[in-house]
């Protein structure tokens, strides 16, 4: 399955060709654990995480016009607009970025669905669950949650009668929110493949006992 392409839907039960369940169960171990890895594997939260950076950068970038206006910068006129197109040039396509993700996420979790109620294999679906990776998810994710929700209450916090730059407010809610729906991907990602997992187990245990 070379490049971006995902592995396609389980054929309708129709037009299935396969000789025998061994061959079936082959194809679907390799579909569900190619699924598995573009989901939850290590480059997409790297990646995630990436798309925020940018995001951040663009934020910072669009806030520049008004610190100098603030700080009654001339320069402000002629650079201002140029830091808020270079702002714009990188959050808009971040954003445009994460909703494709999102998006993604939700064909790769129907794929997952389909692939995994085409039968039952405990030795497949137990290497599926994937803890370690759900975990490491969930935990940074949690982290990064954290660290959003406290810059943008410490931002807050500074928005008193007499602060020399309501700018810098603005920056850190900006930052703050950005990081906090970063962590929230990340936490809803790992809490669905949770999910997931512990329903194939469930099927593949009930399967096994009959």
């Amino acid at each position: 399955m070379p490049g971006s392409l995902l592995p396609p839907p389980p054929p309708p039960a129709h037009i299935r060709t396969w000789p025998d369940r061994a061959a079936l169960l082959a194809d679907r171990g390799r579909a569900l654990e190619e699924l598995r890895r573009r989901s939850l594997g290590v480059h997409r939260v790297l990646l995630l995480w990436l798309l925020a950076l940018a995001a951040i950068i663009g934020w910072a970038l669009l806030v520049l016009p008004l610190r100098q206006l603030e700080q009654r910068d001339p320069t402000g006129f002629v650079l201002g607009p140029l830091f808020a197109l270079l702002g714009l040039a990188a959050l808009a396509p971040t954003v445009v970025a994460v909703a494709l993700s999102v998006r993604r996420d939700h064909h790769i979790h129907r794929l997952l669905d389909a692939w995994s109620e085409l039968d039952r294999h405990p030795a497949t679906d137990s290497r599926l669950r994937s803890p370690g990776l759900s975990l490491f998810w969930l935990l940074s994710s949690l982290g990064v949650c954290a660290i959003g929700a406290w810059t943008s209450f410490t931002a807050a916090a500074r928005a008193e009668p007499g602060h020399p730059l309501y700018s810098d407010v603005v920056q850190g809610m900006g930052i703050g929110l950005i990081l906090w729906l970063t962590g929230l991907i990340g936490i809803v990602k790992a809490v669905r493949h949770y999910r997931w997992a512990l329903r194939i187990l469930g099927r593949a245990t009930d399967a096994e006992h009959r």
